[in-house]
């Protein structure tokens, strides 16, 4: 694909492998009896998302932390619901089935053999390399997700589009500008400040009480932004009593919520340089002989002859 126009996509790596790990039937097995069902699945998602959406450039990013202590010392419930043990002075470990853990070295290892680079930063979760590599790029990203979060990176200008993958891979949404505004009635700038003030129990954010998609969007419609929504509340402009009291009531979750929703846009990391290109004789008979190994079969295979579709 070196003639083609310049594009980045993305992947959302462990979301796309737990949807994978649930949504695809759990009947065949590696030769040791390891199930692959996960590893398969995301090697289809990445075939048919090559072949869609014809990136030149592709990143598995991925949460080297699920659950940095920073934002934890910020909101402590933050995803303190899928924690199963704490290990002082260590990463937590997360809540994660043992079928889908046994395949996360085989996933990084088939990614490998594919030379579709890996990215993860210490001490940050896979949103924040996204948020960093769609902001320093310079090219077109399309982001491949089921988290809405990342919906705050779209840009039109900028080319920055969302593949949500909320209602599976059969129905992916291409979410823009105007796809945020008619979902939300907010714009993709004010997104991290709505999900501040409306929470997300997935993520163990409280938001503010009371105050909900509708009332967000209500606020940031009239007043721009959260420190203006804050500031009006502080001198009752613009906002019934009510509502200015249950903002002045969360003063100190919104000190520090923020932080913990944006995701990071300046890490110290680079889209790698090599663009996608078609596996030559030796790189091929390895991913082969991965996939073997593990029986991932024909998803190895649709794999390869996507990425050999970007010469």
């Amino acid at each position: 694909m070196t003639d083609a126009a310049p594009k980045l996509l993305l992947l959302d790596t462990a979301s796309l492998y737990f949807r994978a790990f649930y949504g695809v039937p759990d009947a065949v097995k590696a030769p040791d009896g390891t199930s692959v069902n996960a590893a398969r699945g995301l090697l289809d998602m990445i075939a048919k998302l090559v072949t869609t959406y014809r990136p030149t450039h592709l990143v598995a990013c991925w949460d080297d932390d699920w659950r940095p202590q920073w934002r934890v010392d910020l909101i402590p419930s933050y995803k303190a619901h899928r924690v199963v043990e704490v290990v002082p002075g260590g990463a937590d470990v997360e809540e994660v089935p043992d079928p889908l853990e046994a395949q996360i070295p085989i996933i990084r290892e088939a990614l490998a053999a594919l030379r579709i680079p890996v990215i993860g930063v210490a001490e940050h979760e896979a949103d924040d390399v996204i948020g960093t590599l769609a902001t320093v790029s310079g090219m077109p990203v399309d982001i491949i997700t089921g988290d809405r979060d990342l919906f705050q990176l779209v840009d039109d200008a900028r080319g920055v589009r969302v593949i949500y993958t909320g209602r599976g891979m059969s129905n992916l949404e291409d979410l823009t500008e105007e796809a945020v505004v008619r979902k939300y009635g907010v714009l993709p700038s004010q997104y991290a400040d709505f999900a501040t003030m409306r929470g997300d129990a997935s993520d163990g954010l409280p938001g503010v009480a009371g105050v909900g998609e509708k009332t967000a969007a209500n606020l940031l419609a009239v007043h721009g932004d959260l420190t203006a929504i804050r500031a009006a509340a502080e001198g009752a402009e613009g906002m019934s009593a009510g509502v200015a009291k249950k903002i002045l009531a969360a003063s100190d979750y919104l000190d520090v919520a923020p932080t913990v929703v944006r995701v990071a846009t300046a890490l110290p990391i680079a889209v790698p340089a090599e663009p996608l290109r078609p596996l030559d004789a030796a790189e091929t008979a390895t991913a082969v002989g991965v996939a073997e190994h593990w029986n991932l079969g024909t998803s190895m295979a649709r794999t390869l002859e996507a990425l050999g579709r970007t010469a």
